[in-house]
Order: C-alpha cells, then structure tokens, then sequence
C-alpha cells in the first residue's frame, strides 16, 4: 500500500471511528435529560446546564480523534 494512502486510511478511520462513541454518548446525555425534565419540570434548567456541560466534553473527544488522525496524516514517517 502507497504510503500516502495509508496516511490517508489512518485519517479516515481516527475521525469515522473517534466519532462514534461521542456521537451515542450525546444521544443517550440528551434523552437522559429530557427523561429528567418530564419526570421533574422544576429541575429544567440545572439538567440543562449540565447537559450543556456534558456535551462539551463529549464533543472534545471527536476533536481529540480528528487531530490525531490529522497528526498521523501530515507527520512524515
């Protein structure tokens, strides 16, 4: 296989596949908080918040997966 388009498998697969567990993590955080708000409505806005929250830590490991993929892509091995 061409170096290039290992480089390019490598990219492909860090960004498809880091993307996946952020992707049915965010799933499963935001119908957990809307499960919370319709159980108890006065607790809305704290569940929000913290949904907020989670989903910034959540997404940060997609970021996480792509600049690592894109390391492995532009380095010279």
């Amino acid at each position: 296989m061409e170096p290039e388009a290992a480089k390019a498998l490598a990219l492909g697969l860090a960004a498809g596949l880091g993307a996946i567990g952020p992707g049915i993590g965010v799933g499963y955080l935001v119908g957990k908080t809307i499960e919370g708000t319709a159980r108890q409505p006065e607790m809305g806005g704290q569940l929000r918040g913290l949904m907020f929250l989670g989903l910034a830590l959540t997404e940060a490991i997609t970021f996480y997966a792509l600049v690592f993929g894109l390391l492995a892509f532009f380095l010279k091995a």
